[in-house]
């Protein structure tokens, strides 16, 4: 990770939006603070995050409402600060685009633990001899993985933006053709490993994907279900 990258930190309350501020000043980053969405979308028109921290139980406009808005202007790692341990909003964050989750209050130690590894897995890694080859592409149904750019392309050469959690999981099944892979498995290859052992996140995550890459997402030819056991990538599609 190279020094100062740019975080923003969005919340709606001051001490918590200013103590999570200094603290990561304090390690090296540069921090922009917004008070809500609006400060949120201003920022962003002149200077661009590398990651966005930001609260989802906000008055003005919700954190779920912003992250859609902000997936759709660029491909932003964002980790959602949630005051309510309620699965439903971490499923539809995820959903979403979220790249990770923490409960408020939460350890500052490990939200910077959280970001760096969200940042970390946002390069995209140069495939390892041995793993994929020499290749830098992987086909994907009906879209190609670039590995050295970081984004799903089609036949026309239109790109299609991927979360870090989305780029590493496709690489993780790029690397492992043909192999069942438990959820747990996934986690750990897709460096995802959600501490509260929250094996929706990875479905979650699988169904964003097969939007992405499948003819077909109901009924999915090259990340295969395996009932009972996780799932599977077809390079060939389902008849091989």
């Amino acid at each position: 990770m190279s020094p100062g990258q740019h975080i923003m930190v969005v919340d709606d309350e001051p001490a918590a939006r200013d103590m999570v501020g200094d603290y990561l000043k304090m390690h090296g980053f540069r921090v922009t603070l917004c008070d809500g969405a609006a400060s949120l979308r201003q920022a962003i028109q002149s200077d661009r995050p590398d990651l966005v921290v930001l609260d989802l139980n906000m008055p003005e406009e919700d954190g779920l409402s912003v992250i859609r808005d902000l997936k759709r202007r660029m491909p932003v790692p964002v980790i959602m600060l949630t005051a309510t341990a309620s699965p439903v909003d971490r499923i539809v964050g995820l959903e979403l685009g979220a790249d990770d989750y923490l409960a408020k209050p939460c350890e500052l130690r490990e939200l910077l633990a959280r970001i760096r590894s969200v940042l970390r897995r946002a390069v995209a890694p140069t495939p390892a001899p041995g793993q994929i080859g020499q290749r830098e592409t992987v086909r994907f149904g009906t879209k190609t993985l670039d590995l050295t750019a970081h984004v799903l392309r089609d036949d026309g050469g239109g790109e299609h933006a991927l979360t870090s959690s989305e780029f590493n999981l496709l690489k993780a099944f790029a690397e492992n053709p043909r192999r069942v892979l438990s959820r747990d498995k996934l986690l750990d290859l897709a460096g995802a490993r959600d501490p509260d052992a929250f094996d929706r996140a990875i479905d979650v995550r699988i169904t964003r994907i097969r939007k992405k890459i499948e003819p077909d997402p109901d009924t999915p030819a090259y990340i295969k279900t395996v009932r009972g056991a996780g799932y599977m990538f077809m390079p060939d599609g389902e008849k091989r």
